[in-house]
């Protein structure tokens, strides 16, 4: 028997759990101290009332033979991909039934779509990027190549015609930095995939923080991305479903490789490998694409986008660089002083009793950044951004 070796060659610990140590043994020393965290980027509002209606619904949908729901389709209920599909439609995208697969989020799916390409492709991902991205690759042992994303071009890196790729991962808005591609930007990629005969995994995740109409809510409303494209959403920060768990990917009739199509072998892979969704949780999630629904979370991204204005407020009036903040709930910093990532962490924390995410985490080019999300409650948002003004000015 051997191990897959390529395990090896993982970084010892993953960036969150390194943060969340870090947090526990200080909050363990100083028990007195109220540590605030703007770290991870998981949801403190509840689920809105559309979506706890439709879940108690199907609970009790459960509990009568006559209404009573085993194993679900493979690729999703028909209620909620339909839902799916209309929300694309509002955004001017035209969507078949059979390219919309549901799934229990997008951190899971960015990891097993990988399964349908070849181990000798040639990954290219922005660096600093979300640790999941790379993680995944070096499991399988495939070679990695990063587009330099730094402060000079806003962290949105463009693609480099004398660098080959076939898989290439874009996440706008994006984590960690914020930062968002406009059309124009999203186009060019589009075309070097193209070109390169190579398909970008694009993560949506975040595409319900736009506000503004330059940018893309979906990378297929740009010309050509259907055929180059595989696009991954999630409900997690949406819609507050990080505890409950669902997402979707798009996998488009027209991206075909070597006269093979992607969507079928997407949809062998899940009927294989994955046994679909709970009821219980795709009847919220159809509830979320609803007018009421929509209506309800709007109003909690509000409430985010507002935490994330005062973060951006506060680092205004400090005079520290920053992108994100606007159409994303991440701002990604620039360390003050010169210091490196790991040192403002432990300055912020044992400072201030602050915890962000050091940029140093998401590869070489986050070194001396830092990463704070607007997911916690407002009250603790203005003390955290209190204690650091209080510091730094």
């Amino acid at each position: 028997m051997k191990i897959n070796e390529n395990y090896l060659n993982l970084k010892d610990g993953y960036l969150f759990a390194t943060v969340a140590k870090k947090t526990k043994e200080y909050k363990e020393a100083h028990p007195e101290k109220d540590v605030i965290r703007l770290s991870i980027g998981d949801v403190t509002l509840p689920l809105v009332p559309a979506v706890i209606q439709a879940m108690h619904k199907a609970v009790d949908d459960m509990s009568k033979a006559e209404t009573f729901k085993g194993y679900g389709p493979d690729f999703g209920y028909s209620f909620l991909v339909d839902a799916i599909i209309n929300s694309y439609a509002k955004k001017g995208v035209s969507l078949s039934f059979h390219e919309v697969f549901v799934s229990d989020g997008a951190k899971s799916d960015c990891g097993n779509i990988l399964d349908i390409f070849g181990g000798d492709n040639t990954v290219l991902v922005p660096d600093p990027v979300y640790p999941v991205y790379v993680d995944t690759n070096v499991m399988d042992g495939r070679k990695i190549i990063y587009a330099n994303a730094n402060a000079e071009n806003g962290f949105l890196p463009m693609p480099d015609e004398s660098v080959h790729a076939d898989v290439i991962y874009l996440c706008s808005p994006n984590n960690p930095t914020g930062a968002a591609y406009s059309k124009e930007q999203l186009k060019v990629w589009i075309d070097y995939a193209i070109k390169h005969d190579a398909v970008i995994l694009y993560d949506a995740a975040y595409e319900f923080f736009v506000t503004d109409e330059t940018l893309a809510r979906s990378i297929y409303q740009i010309e050509g991305a259907e055929r180059c494209a595989i696009e991954l959403c999630s409900l997690s920060k949406t819609a507050g479903f990080t505890g409950i768990r669902c997402g979707y990917t798009i996998v488009p009739d027209a991206l075909t490789k070597n006269g093979v199509s992607l969507n079928k072998l997407w949809a062998r892979r899940q009927s294989t490998k994955f046994n679909g969704v709970s009821y219980v949780t795709q009847m919220g999630a159809a509830a979320v694409f609803t007018d009421e629904g929509e209506a309800q979370i709007r109003e909690s991204l509000a409430y985010y986008q507002e935490n994330a204005k005062i973060i951006a407020d506060c680092l205004d009036e400090l005079g520290i660089w920053y992108t994100g903040g606007k159409n994303s709930p991440y701002i990604w910093l620039k360390c003050p002083n010169g210091m490196s990532s790991w040192e403002f962490f432990d300055y912020l924390l044992e400072n201030a009793n602050v915890v962000g995410t050091p940029g140093s985490g998401f590869g070489n080019n986050g070194e001396g950044f830092f990463r704070l999300t607007a997911f916690g409650s407002t009250q603790s948002t203005k003390e955290a951004c209190n204690r650091i003004r209080n510091l730094l000015k």
